[in-house]
């Protein structure tokens, strides 16, 4: 689950040329804190360091390792590492794949996702490597997305220090942006389900009640503050997502016709709901950091056969098969989650439950990160801690009406999977990356005839492309095509 991370919209600070040192999450105790990218209240940017102590911090930065650096209670071992990305990258994403191939084409959809898990493994394989490279600039163990981003424009080019604060921000925006629009998909893949359930024993009524049933139980749920509590449930989940994906395959896999019975490219108009729907699955950017600094060997997480290879591998393995063969089993008529695909018996209506009940508590993680970058900045307009206690309780239940609000006016799940991707995700997995190894390394590390500069450039066009074309054409069919809920 996608997933598939600091309170960065409070009250202006001055732009500082330093960063702080940030509290990196103890995955062992909350195996779900790997997905979460986010300072905690506490964070204080130290004092702006003037020009000559900057040049004399980079003549000792060749000194300083950031890994070797690293003080943690309970580092994570490569397998434990590998297991949070794959959870972390597989939500309902994969379960939206064949959708996506409905709009690409069987060989196009084929291609193209393998590509798309390339250049996105690529682009989190830069993430890591501008990290590192940034907290041996500043001398601090670890960083996360946003104080990357930060960093890289503070040390940069002296024309663009002054936007520091401004991009950090407007990552922390994206962020909420995707992780609310994750919420509105959650919200509507429980209801849909649910839906499709008591309708082969009852009668057939509309999403939205659905949606008003698990909205109590929905807002219950996400007043846990503490994210290790949510740990069991969040565990639940994962057991529960695997069990689901394997009787899905078993559907999926039987009686298979012929690839002559549907398209091997769709068309180009197509093409951009394909892309939003398959970079909403690979957005799983956020967690690689915040995995990468609580690791006890970090320098594993890179290579060929590094760590993050090997996971992003299976990930785009999964995607590809289940988008391939969803879609030849299924054709044009494929839903927006494979799972309201299943035929009518008993052990498909349980993986709907099953799909239906781990997503449902799949919410709060995705939750979670919105609530730590916004919820401090509305508590800091209170004095009282009554009042800051009464501020957080209403800020939940207004997040999670809105979220609810969303999928109710909107109950096309494809169509707002394909607009979150193409909307946030792209930034934050496509354009974000490559910007920063430009100004990280910027004008004299990005190699001979400046092949890196150009390379990340084409990320970035390519990225662009996708979130203009795709917001464009995912909301022009949220808004003209009728949906039958």
């Amino acid at each position: 689950m996608a997933t598939e991370r600091q309170p960065l919209l409070s009250q202006a600070e001055p732009v500082s040329e330093s960063l702080p040192a940030i509290p990196r999450p103890d995955i062992r105790m909350s195996p779900e804190s790997a997905l979460v990218d986010v300072q905690g209240e506490g964070t204080i940017l130290e004092e702006s360091v003037d020009a000559d102590s900057k040049e004399s911090l980079y003549d000792s930065s060749t000194m300083y390792d950031p890994w070797s650096n690293r003080k943690l209670e309970h580092p994570t071992s490569n397998l434990d590492t590998l297991i949070h990305l794959l959870k972390g990258n597989i939500g309902t994403g994969i379960l939206a794949m064949p959708d996506a191939f409905k709009n690409a084409g069987l060989y196009v959809g084929l291609f193209g996702t393998l590509l798309m898990g390339a250049i996105c493994t690529h682009c989190m394989h830069i993430l890591v490597r501008c990290s590192h490279e940034l907290s041996r600039r500043l001398q601090i163990p670890s960083l996360g997305f946003s104080e990357v981003c930060c960093a890289a424009f503070v040390t940069g080019p002296f024309g663009l220090r002054r936007y520091a604060q401004l991009v950090r921000v407007i990552i922390n925006i994206f962020l909420c942006i995707t992780q609310l629009g994750f919420c509105c998909v959650y919200f509507l893949f429980v209801a849909l389900n649910l839906q499709e359930v008591i309708a082969r024993y009852y009668a057939k009524v509309d999403v939205r009640v659905y949606l008003v049933l698990i909205l109590i139980p929905m807002i219950v749920l996400n007043m846990v503050r503490n994210l290790k509590y949510l740990t069991p449930v969040s565990l639940l989940a994962a057991v529960l997502t695997v069990s689901g994906l394997t009787i899905t395959f078993y559907y999926v896999l039987q009686d298979l016709p012929p690839t002559s019975t549907v398209h091997g490219f769709a068309t180009w108009a197509k093409l951009p709901l394909y892309f939003g729907t398959a970079i909403y699955a690979f957005e799983g950017i956020g967690i690689v950091l915040p995995l990468e600094n609580n690791m006890r060997n970090p320098e594993d997480l890179g290579g060929w056969t590094g760590v993050l290879n090997t996971g992003m591998v299976i990930v785009a393995c999964l995607y590809t098969a289940v988008g391939f063969f969803g879609y030849l089993k299924y054709g044009d008529s494929v839903s927006g989650s494979i799972t309201l695909d299943l035929p009518n018996t008993m052990l498909a209506q349980s993986v709907r439950i099953v799909m239906a009940v781990a997503i449902f508590f799949s919410y709060g993680l995705q939750f979670y990160v919105p609530i730590n970058i916004i919820g401090p900045w509305v508590k800091g307009h209170f004095q009282s801690e009554q009042h800051k206690m009464y501020a957080d309780n209403s800020f939940r239940v207004g997040l999670v009406f809105f979220t609810f609000i969303l999928a109710a006016i909107i109950p096309n799940l494809g169509g707002v999977i394909s607009l979150v991707g193409a909307m946030s995700s792209s930034m934050l997995a496509l354009i974000f990356p490559p910007l920063i190894e430009i100004v990280t390394f910027w004008p004299t590390d990005l190699g001979r005839y400046y092949w890196i500069l150009w390379k990340d450039l084409c990320i970035m066009i390519f990225g662009i492309c996708g979130f203009f074309f795709g917001t464009y054409t995912s909301l022009w069919q949220l808004l003209n095509q009728h949906t039958d809920v």
